[in-house]
């Protein structure tokens, strides 16, 4: 299973990016797939999460209506649109998968990572 997350960059407060994750290795309909984020000095967070096949997704109360999670299982990517972005959206971005017997949007127990990728956001 490899995940590669790209996209990230330094964009002003109220910019949009787009981060992608390439995934391969694994049948990714079997997979959800979320992306996390670390800023420094605080504790990894989950952001926002896509189940393998129904499109159902879960975002943290924080990006809700700003960030947009999409999949497409045959060219295995996952990408996480992000408009409006503030300064307290910068950190590092990671990807992550994890296998499910039923489809479902949950970010925990994610079982593999990929590396991040750096958003910062100017204020």
């Amino acid at each position: 299973v490899q995940l590669q997350a790209s996209g990230g960059g330094l964009v002003q407060s109220g910019g949009s990016l787009r981060l992608s994750c390439a995934a391969s290795g694994f049948i990714m309909k079997t997979y959800s797939i979320g992306w996390f984020r670390q800023a420094p000095g605080k504790e990894r967070e989950a952001v926002s999460c896509i189940s393998g096949t129904d499109g159902r997704t879960y975002y943290a109360d924080s990006v809700k209506g700003r960030f947009t999670i999409s999949r497409d299982n045959p060219s295995g990517t996952v990408v996480l649109d992000m408009s409006n972005l503030k300064p307290e959206d910068t950190a590092v971005y990671y990807c992550a998968s994890k296998y499910t017997i039923v489809p479902n949007p949950a970010c925990d127990a994610m079982s593999y990572w990929g590396k991040g990728t750096l958003v910062t956001v100017s204020s």
